[in-house]
């Protein structure tokens, strides 16, 4: 799952997982519970989240190839908060070792409603206004590019995000459905 920072990809996985019969993998809150934790981990990314700045790529790299290494990811998984860069795409391509995605879902969200929707949620430092908008910065500038990369592959679905929790899950769904059933939806919903 791509999108920025606030857009639900991580509500939308947790939506998901039960009708996919997969879990929902978020490095983001694998990273939260590391510094809550007081984890080795932990004390890597503290200061890096608290920045808006990106957890390197090696780090990120061992947290999601041990998590897909686990038996509940065996029969597959969602993915949300990795790849981040073009590297990390790499890198997970190599860890899943000759397996491939099958959809990429990005989630669209005006930057305005994102910033609004991050700073009401308040969870951490990250959560304000100057950290958002960095977080923001750094998302067109890092990420953004995985979205025409998947495209291109023929497994992006884009899904509009500016609606109610429900309508987003089944957006999302049908667009999964959709292409399931080969036609390569590729189209805006």
């Amino acid at each position: 799952m791509l999108g920025a920072p606030g857009c639900g990809k991580g509500t939308q996985a947790e939506r998901l997982q039960a009708s996919l019969g997969v879990p929902a993998i978020s490095t983001g809150d694998m990273l939260r519970a590391a510094v809550a934790a007081g984890s080795e981990l932990g004390e890597r990314v503290e200061g890096v989240m608290a920045s808006g700045a990106l957890v390197d790529d090696d780090l990120m790299a061992d947290v999601v190839r041990d998590r897909l290494g686990q038996e509940d990811a065996r029969g597959g998984f969602l993915l949300d908060g990795y790849p981040r860069t073009a590297s990390q795409a790499e890198t997970l391509s190599d860890i899943l070792d000759g397996n491939k995605l099958d959809h990429v879902v990005t989630i669209d969200v005006p930057d305005e409603v994102l910033i609004e929707r991050i700073v009401l949620r308040g969870r951490g430092a990250d959560d304000r206004e100057d950290v958002v908008r960095e977080r923001l910065q750094v998302y067109t500038a890092q990420t953004e590019p995985l979205i025409a990369h998947y495209e291109a592959l023929g497994l992006l679905r884009r899904v509009q995000g500016n609606f109610p929790i429900e309508q987003v899950t089944a957006a999302i769904e049908a667009a999964l459905a959709e292409a399931e059933e080969g036609n390569g939806a590729k189209g805006t919903l």
